[in-house]
């Protein structure tokens, strides 16, 4: 039974990432199963839907990574295209938001806001974009435009791209189909709008072929902490996915981009923040420490802990004992030897960090990547994770968190079945579905209404 005191508690928001690639996923654990067969995607996005979570989301991937010029085998799992696994999970869903990530980098504004439209459709208005970028050249290599794209321009052409697609969206306005008991269904004459787009990066002349979707727009998610990311953010997107391991650190950026809302005539609750997440659960809270450092230590493998230390280092790392002390090496600040990931932007500042970490502490390689690799974690019983949850959303350093299990695909049911029920106890989340689409579960205006 939800607490009396529920309205003066800020709802918490939760979303299910499907976990597939690298090294969050622990695929020695007997229980681990494919990223590949269908099955493995309904197992949790059902489980999110039993627990009543807003969305369930997809990372994407658009080339397999390399390591000193050969396919990294530590990373090769293999990642199917989000739209298509995620209309095949609307059949099999009912309330969760299905939420893809597609990157505007390379692909084209009238067929994806196609796409997301027939997604939106389709799911009775549950579909989201999680709109990514990239200025990385490796990857072009797999397109005809190849690695035109300068970094310097990313946000460019992603802030034209989604204003297109929502003129696309918006082109077929509401009532522009209508019902008929003798005719069916028809299109009022003159109801769908002309769309000429002239920009930098895109032109569009023409009438856009899909019918006004139950959202008007699906979800629009961002995920960037670079101040570029933040103000992209602010202008265009629903919900902004970070990554902050502190309450501190989450309440600083929570309140810097909510206050950048203003400028672009937005209210406070019209983006949902929205970090990523681990958790690990025991009876006790020592138990779930001992529970964490296993996964962590299962997570960084030796192979695993010298090829983040390369990532940043830039350069061949292979000689050094991963379970030794780090070395003293220069990094190479010009070159690299990794492909396929994001780069590192400042890495004479980030080496310092790590050696400052390693000697502060007395780390071993293995145990330093360990530290400097974790991302906000939840530890400890379901009643110290429940209230540090709820702690987190209370001091607005979040709206709520995208968890990311580390098994493929039964990671999530613990949560559901022992941390969930405590939240709704709280009177801190749900305990049934209050609307149809992904914007009601969100709390989002419509598109185009007033605040």
């Amino acid at each position: 039974m939800a607490s009396s005191t529920a309205g003066a508690r800020r709802r918490v928001h939760l979303a299910a990432h499907f976990p597939g690639v690298n090294n969050t996923t622990v695929w020695a654990d007997p229980r681990s199963g494919s990223q590949i067969d269908f099955a493995s995607f309904v197992h949790l996005a059902r489980t999110a839907e039993r627990g009543r979570f807003d969305f369930f989301f997809l990372a994407e991937g658009l080339r397999l990574r390399e390591l000193k010029g050969r396919i990294h085998d530590l990373d090769v799992a293999g990642r199917p295209e989000s739209l298509t696994v995620l209309a095949a999970l609307a059949a099999v869903t009912d309330r969760l938001g299905l939420a893809a990530t597609v990157n505007t980098t390379f692909n084209e504004p009238y067929e994806l806001a196609r796409r997301l439209a027939t997604l939106d459709h389709l799911s009775a208005g549950r579909a989201a974009w999680n709109v990514v970028t990239t200025s990385d050249a490796f990857t072009g290599e797999n397109f005809r435009r190849g690695g035109y794209l300068d970094r310097a321009d990313r946000y460019t052409r992603a802030a034209e791209f989604v204003q297109l697609a929502r003129t696309l969206w918006d082109s077929w306005p509401p009532g522009a189909v209508a019902a008929d008991q003798e005719s069916g269904v028809f299109v009022r004459p003159g109801a769908i709008g002309e769309v000429r787009h002239e920009g930098a990066q895109f032109n569009v002349h023409g009438h856009f072929n899909v019918p006004r979707s139950p959202q008007g727009h699906p979800v629009i998610i961002q995920a960037g902490d670079s101040d570029e990311g933040r103000e992209f953010a602010a202008a265009t997107a629903d919900v902004i996915f970070s990554r902050h391991g502190t309450l501190e650190d989450g309440r600083a950026f929570y309140a810097d981009v909510k206050r950048r809302l203003a400028r672009y005539g937005r209210e406070p609750g019209d983006l949902k923040i929205m970090p990523a997440a681990t958790y690990a659960l025991g009876d006790t809270d020592a138990e779930a420490a001992e529970h964490a450092a296993e996964i962590r230590r299962q997570q960084v493998s030796p192979q695993t802990a010298i090829a983040f230390l390369e990532q940043i280092w830039g350069r061949d790392m292979s000689a050094h004992d991963p379970e030794g002390p780090l070395p003293d090496v220069e990094p190479d600040l010009e070159g690299g030897v990794s492909q396929g990931r994001v780069q590192v932007a400042d890495r004479a500042a980030v080496v310092a960090r790590w050696r400052s970490v390693a000697r502060e502490k007395g780390l071993s390689i293995r145990d330093l990547v360990i530290e400097m690799t974790g991302r906000q974690s939840f530890v400890g019983s379901p009643q110290t994770v429940a209230r540090q949850i709820e702690e987190f959303v209370t001091a607005e350093a979040a709206d709520g968190f995208i968890l990311v299990p580390h098994l493929t695909p039964g990671g999530l049911d613990d949560f559901v079945d022992r941390v969930v029920p405590l939240l709704q106890e709280r009177g801190v989340f749900r305990e049934e579905y209050e609307g149809v689409t992904l914007r009601d579960h969100l709390g989002l205006r419509a598109p185009g209404r007033a605040a």
